[in-house]
C-alpha cells in the first residue's frame, strides 16, 4: 500500500470508485457520473445493477470500469437470488461486483452460511474475471463478528472485502478498516465506502490500510488533495 503522502492526483483518483446509488437518479445523472469518471480518471462508476448496461455504454471506449451493486442495500436475499443478479449484471457488461452479506445470518452465528454464500458469488465472478467486493455493513456488526466475516473472507478470497453500503446508520471507520485489514492480511483487499466526503477522511481510510474509496464526493476529495499538495 503506497504512503497517500506519496500519491498522485491520478493514483489517487484510480483508487476512487465514483458513486451513485440513489433511487431518483435518471439517464441524465448516469452520463454525468460517467463522463466524470472518465474525465478524472476514477477506478469505476457504482451504480445499482439495473443502470449497468447504460453506464457500459456511456463509458464504451475508455478504461473505466462498471461496477454493480447486488442485493443492495440490505443484503436480505437469498444467496441464489444473489447468484442470478451477479450472472445477470455481468451479462449486462459489469466489471466488478459489490454484494451485500446476509447481515442478519452472520448476526446470529451462522458462518457456513456466510462461507456458501460469498463462495457462491465470488466463484461466478472469478469465473468471468470480474472483481468481487462483499460488503459486510459494519454498523451493525459488533468487533468479533466484523473479524468473523472478515476471516470467512480471508479463506474465500474475493478481491475485496467492504465496510459499508452508505445507507446503514454510520459509513466507513478507520478503525474498522484496520482491523479488518489486519485479519485478511495481504489475502484480500479493504475498500471503505461511506460517508467519506473529505481529503481528511479519506485519508485516515487510506492510512488504515483501504486500497478503493467508495464516495460520491470523488471530484471534492481529489481537488482538496491537489490543493494541498500545490500548498506544499
Amino acid at each position: 500500500m503506497k504512503n497517500p503522502e506519496k500519491l498522485t492526483v491520478r493514483e489517487l483518483a484510480a483508487m476512487m470508485d465514483h458513486t451513485l446509488l440513489k433511487a431518483y437518479a435518471v439517464k441524465d445523472d448516469f452520463k454525468k457520473l460517467c463522463g466524470e469518471a472518465a474525465e478524472n480518471g476514477f477506478a469505476m462508476v457504482a451504480i445499482n445493477s439495473s443502470q449497468v448496461r447504460t453506464c457500459k455504454e456511456f463509458l464504451k471506449g475508455t478504461n473505466i470500469h462498471v461496477g454493480a451493486a447486488i442485493s443492495f442495500p440490505l443484503g436480505q436475499t437469498e444467496p441464489d437470488v444473489k447468484v442470478f443478479e451477479t450472472k445477470k449484471a455481468i451479462e449486462d457488461g459489469a466489471d466488478e461486483i459489490d454484494y451485500v452479506i446476509n447481515i442478519g445470518e452472520l448476526k446470529m452465528g451462522h458462518d457456513d452460511y456466510i462461507r456458501r454464500e460469498m463462495e457462491a458469488v465470488v466463484k461466478v465472478c472469478r469465473e468471468n474475471h470480474v472483481l468481487s467486493k462483499v460488503i459486510f455493513e459494519n454498523c451493525y456488526l459488533t468487533k468479533e463478528e466484523i473479524v468473523r466475516a472478515a476471516k470467512i473472507a480471508g479463506e474465500v478470497k474475493p478481491d475485496f472485502i467492504k465496510t459499508s453500503t452508505g445507507f446503514g446508520t454510520s459509513g466507513a471507520d478507520a478503525e474498522d478498516v484496520r482491523l479488518m485489514k489486519q485479519t485478511v492480511g495481504d489475502a484480500v483487499k479493504v475498500k471503505a465506502a461511506g460517508g467519506i466526503r473529505d481529503w481528511e477522511t479519506c485519508k485516515k481510510m487510506l492510512e488504515a490500510g483501504a486500497e478503493r474509496i467508495g464516495t460520491s464526493s470523488s471530484i471534492k476529495i481529489c481537488e482538496e488533495f491537489r490543493r494541498e499538495r500545490e500548498g506544499k
